[in-house]
């Protein structure tokens, strides 16, 4: 069996890939385009891969390509219709990265919710040897408790998250943008309500006919202009610009952001104008890669492959 790693890079070179060294001949290219993979699994039995298309013109010439893996949970970039006509299997992996993400969630609430990188460049500055009483009040905060906690994408990440949050005394509601029927145990709002009311706003969903766009000046402009924006689904739910419009007039208070509409960042995205770090956090899509989270990902695959080519 030949195994072919086209993206190792976005695993990490920290997490131990060994055990796929027993299954066969194992290739790891630490990154691959579309149009390298052709070549680079002419005769692979299976294919590992993040982000790259999978279709006719990518894998078409792979005569003994069996296994799709992603090391993802989403799948908008395979063409299963392709696959399935072809015999050709595919996994992704779901549930690996919930506690990574739920708590990346917090992380980013939390930095800007108590303006922690003004407070820590305050003191690092040295403006607090020139206090004269202990604490310092210019930047304000509010708890959690008593607010209100919006998510769209009530999913694994969505429900931790809700958990989480109702641990702190929030107030959960939650919205289906594809009108899903309602879940046991959460309170379900439509989407104009949870803009209108929520005071933090998480957005766990998939990218899809529904989401897509989602996040544009209609929807920012019902949002409370104290409301903090926090996307850990998916990029291209937001419109960037208008979101940049709405930090910039001040239509919301903050945002934070691990990812965008195209990544690696590009230098003319419209969030770049940005600079105020009590506006805007951007993570590069870092939430769901905790050392935990990338290891069980890596211990699931190993497992789809043998559990598919049925070795013990």
């Amino acid at each position: 069996m030949k195994i072919v790693f086209l993206e190792a890079q976005s695993i990490g070179d920290d997490i131990d890939l060994s055990g796929f060294d027993a299954l066969g001949e194992v290739v790891k290219y630490p990154i691959a385009t579309a149009e390298q993979t052709p070549e680079l699994i002419a005769d692979a039995d299976v294919a590992v891969l993040s982000k790259i298309p999978v279709n006719k013109a990518t894998i078409g010439a792979a005569k003994n390509l069996k296994l799709v893996c992603l090391t993802a949970t989403g799948t908008n970039n395979l063409d299963k219709d392709y696959l399935d006509s072809h015999g050709i299997a595919w996994r992704n992996v779901a549930d690996y990265s919930t506690e990574s993400v739920a708590q990346h969630t917090f992380a980013m609430l939390f930095y800007l919710l108590e303006k922690l990188r003004y407070y820590d460049d305050y003191v690092k500055d040295g403006a607090y040897t020139q206090d004269t009483v202990f604490t310092h009040f210019d930047e304000r905060f509010c708890e959690i408790k008593g607010k209100t906690w919006g998510i769209i994408g009530l999913g694994n990440i969505g429900r931790r998250v809700a958990a989480i949050a109702s641990a702190f005394g929030a107030n959960v509601i939650y919205a289906s943008a594809s009108g899903r029927t309602a879940q046991d145990g959460y309170h379900q709002v439509d989407l104009d309500t949870l803009y209108a009311e929520s005071d933090i706003i998480s957005v766990h969903a998939p990218l899809n006919k529904y989401t897509e766009n989602l996040i544009n000046k209609d929807a920012l402009s019902k949002m409370k202009s104290s409301c903090i924006f926090i996307n850990v689904g998916r990029g291209p739910i937001v419109v960037e610009e208008d979101l940049a419009d709405a930090l910039e007039n001040g239509e919301i208070a903050a945002a934070g952001l691990d990812v965008l509409r195209v990544e690696p960042m590009l230098a003319d995205n419209p969030l770049g104008r940005i600079k105020d770090s009590k506006k805007l956090l951007i993570t590069p899509h870092i939430a769901w890669a905790s050392v935990e989270a990338r290891t069980r990902l890596m211990d699931i695959i190993l497992g789809q492959i043998k559990e598919f080519f049925d070795i013990k």
